[in-house]
This record gives structure tokens, C-alpha cells and sequence, in this order.
């Protein structure tokens, strides 16, 4: 009896090895992943690896870098790696109750905001309506296209005008995306015209996913709208360490929503995600306020200084901007345009893939005055 089983057993093995062998086994997955295209980014890292050098415009970090007192924390916990990190990031989540006045339950903490935003579409999106204002951050995209979504596009650059008319298009039992200030446009959506949005949202039982990456490094403003998680259960407000602190490397980020919402992400987060010298820089970041503060001092002058160095020169129009980037049409062709700057040792993001852009569209982050003046002088000899 038990030679008769093995040998059943080796032949159904032999039979499968033939068959992975003549390629009959076929591998199968959901048709969302069949049809997904991984979208392209900024950030030159293999560049500036061949050639430290290049100048990274196409990365919008913060100017100043990284603060010293973050330094100086990876540097002294280096050790910490070799211990599993805290897999609820206790004492970070501590310290960001301190930093954005809510409670622990409305908080969690990522490996960057993009694990964020695709656990954020797992979760809530499967098969639902999507609406996202375009050009804006690809990944809301694509993230809620993995999961069935169906999505819907509201073409403006600048939302504030056409607010009403967005605010119509707000899908039952759906979503909305804002990325405030947008990326690539730079554009500012006023406290007032995001609250109009949600109360909307609110009554069509729809979701307001509100993208504020960028937001603590708007020089004159402050139109978030964190604080509205603690009113409204619909909101669902995410927030980047590493763009406003300067080391996008470690990834790190977080969001605040209602605790229902919170819980749910809990459930699905993948253990250890955020590894523990992340935590510790953000840790530290968040107790560097004088960092933010110089940084917007900068940004403020050297992203007037670039719009008016930039517009008076031939064939290029900045757009305005609130945040550290400018998004820039030109008559050339962006991926040339790119290609030339590249020899004079700049990298600019070429915006041909936003969906709304083509490619006479470019965006640059703001830098020190000595790598600006680098951009602008390059910019002059573009033929």
C-alpha cells in the first residue's frame, strides 16, 4: 500500500515538473496587477551614484537637508539595528500626538506616505468611485486602479477656481483625492474650499483623502486641515516626514483619521514596516521646529527669486507656486530639454508622464541660492 501511494506520488511530481518544464502551469493574478504600470519618479539616485555632481531638481525635499540633530541621532543608534524595531512605533506615535494635538488612536505611522496612501486604497477603495483633480501626484492613481476603483478626472490647474464645479462631480460612496499643495502645480486649496468639499463628501457618504506632503513647507500659510479629523469621520489627512525633514532615503510618514479608520489600517499593516532608525529621525525631527522654520525663510526667497529669474527668460513660464517647486512650461521638449541640462550637470523632472501634462511641462525644486543660480545660469544657455 505505501509503495503504491509513493509511486503515485512520483509520478504526479515527475508529471508537474514536465509540465512547469513545457510552460503549461500557468501563473495567475488578479487582472488589476496584469494591467498596472509602476509609475515613474523624480530623484536621480542611480545618477548622482555615477556622478555626485548632479544637482537633483527633480526631488522636492526640503532645501536645508537634514537637521544635524538627526545626524547626529542615526549616527549614535546605528547599534538599534541590530534589534527588531517597534512595531507600532509607540514612542514616535507619542511624540506626533505632541506635534499635531491629536490623539494616539487617530494616528499611524508608515514606511513613507506612499505605504500609506496603497494600505489607505486596500482598505476603504475596492470597486468604488474615485475623483482626483489633474495633474497631481500619479500614485492616488494607480493605487486605487490595483483595487478595482473607477476613476474619474477633474482637469484644472487650479482647483480654487473651479472648486464648485469639482465639488459636483463628488462621487456617492466614493472618494476624493486633493493633494494640497499639489504636486507638480504647487497650487494652495484654502481651509475654506477643502471644509466645503468634505461637508459635501460627508453627506454622499464618500471619503475626502487630503495629501499635506507638502504643506509644513508653505512659507506663508497654514491651511491644513489635520485638526478636522477629530469632526469629521470622512477625512483622512496624510503628512511626510521625510520631504519636510530632508531624508526621503529612511521613508517615513504618517496620517491622522478617525479611530475607526485608524484601526482598520492597524489590521492590515504590514509588521515591522517602519524600521527603527526611521523612527528615531523622526523623532528628533519633530522636536527641531527652528529647522522648519529657517527652511520656509528660504523657500520664500529663493522661489521668488527663481519664478522671476525663470520667467524672464525666452520660452519658459513658471507657474505659481506656494511650496518649494515650480512647475515650468517651456516650447522644448521636456526630455530633451532634460537631456541638455544633464550636461551641465542639473537634473530637472520631466512632467510628461502626469496625466494632464505633455511633454512641454518640467518642475524643479527649490535649492540653496548657489545651486539656483547654477539652474537659472543653465536655463540661459538652453538653445
Amino acid at each position: 500500500m505505501y509503495l503504491s501511494i509513493n509511486n503515485r506520488f512520483l509520478n504526479y511530481h515527475n508529471i508537474l515538473n514536465r509540465l512547469i518544464l513545457f510552460g503549461t502551469v500557468k501563473i495567475r493574478t488578479k487582472s488589476s496587477i496584469i494591467k498596472h504600470v509602476p509609475v515613474i519618479h523624480g530623484g536621480g539616485n542611480s545618477l548622482k551614484n555615477s556622478d555626485p555632481q548632479i544637482l537633483d531638481f527633480s526631488s522636492n525635499i526640503n532645501p536645508l537637508g537634514i537637521p544635524i540633530s538627526v545626524k547626529k541621532t542615526i549616527k549614535k543608534n546605528l547599534n538599534t539595528i541590530q534589534n527588531y524595531p517597534d512595531l507600532d512605533s509607540s514612542e514616535l506615535v507619542s511624540s506626533l500626538k505632541k506635534y499635531t494635538h491629536l490623539e494616539k488612536s487617530n494616528l499611524i505611522v508608515g514606511n513613507g506616505a506612499i505605504e500609506i496612501i496603497y494600505n489607505f486604497c486596500f482598505a476603504f477603495l475596492s470597486e468604488k468611485k474615485v475623483l482626483i483633480p489633474i495633474p497631481t501626484f500619479q500614485e492616488y492613481e494607480t493605487a486605487a486602479k490595483l483595487n478595482n476603483s473607477k476613476i474619474s478626472y477633474f482637469r484644472t490647474f487650479n482647483l480654487s477656481k473651479h472648486v464648485d464645479l469639482f465639488i459636483s462631480q463628488i462621487p456617492k460612496n466614493g472618494c476624493v483625492f486633493i493633494c494640497n499643495p499639489n504636486n507638480p502645480t504647487g497650487k494652495l486649496l484654502s481651509k475654506k474650499h477643502i471644509l466645503k468639499i468634505i461637508q459635501r463628501a460627508q453627506k454622499l457618504s464618500s471619503f475626502v483623502f487630503v495629501d499635506e506632503c507638502f504643506i509644513e513647507l508653505v512659507p506663508e500659510s497654514n491651511e491644513s486641515i489635520i485638526s478636522y479629523v477629530k469632526k469629521f469621520d470622512n477625512l483622512f489627512v496624510l503628512r511626510s516626514l521625510t520631504k519636510s525633514f530632508g531624508f526621503p532615503g529612511l521613508r517615513i510618514g504618517y496620517a491622522a483619521a478617525s479611530k475607526e479608520m485608524v484601526k482598520i489600517l492597524k489590521k492590515i499593516k504590514i509588521p515591522w514596516s517602519v524600521n527603527s532608525l526611521a523612527q528615531d529621525a523622526a523623532k528628533i525631527s519633530l522636536k527641531d521646529k527652528s529647522h522648519l522654520t529657517k527652511s520656509k525663510s528660504v523657500i520664500k526667497k529663493e522661489l521668488n527669486y527663481l519664478i522671476n529669474k525663470i520667467d524672464k527668460l525666452d520660452n519658459f513660464e513658471c507657474y505659481d507656486s506656494s511650496t518649494n517647486f515650480v512647475l515650468i512650461k517651456t516650447i522644448h521638449n521636456s526630455t530633451q530639454l532634460q537631456k541638455k541640462l544633464l550636461k551641465h550637470k542639473i537634473l530637472i523632472r520631466d512632467c510628461k508622464n502626469f496625466r494632464g501634462l505633455n511633454d512641454h511641462y518640467f518642475r524643479i525644486a527649490v535649492k540653496s541660492h548657489k545651486d539656483n543660480l547654477k539652474l537659472v545660469k543653465a536655463l540661459e544657455n538652453v538653445t
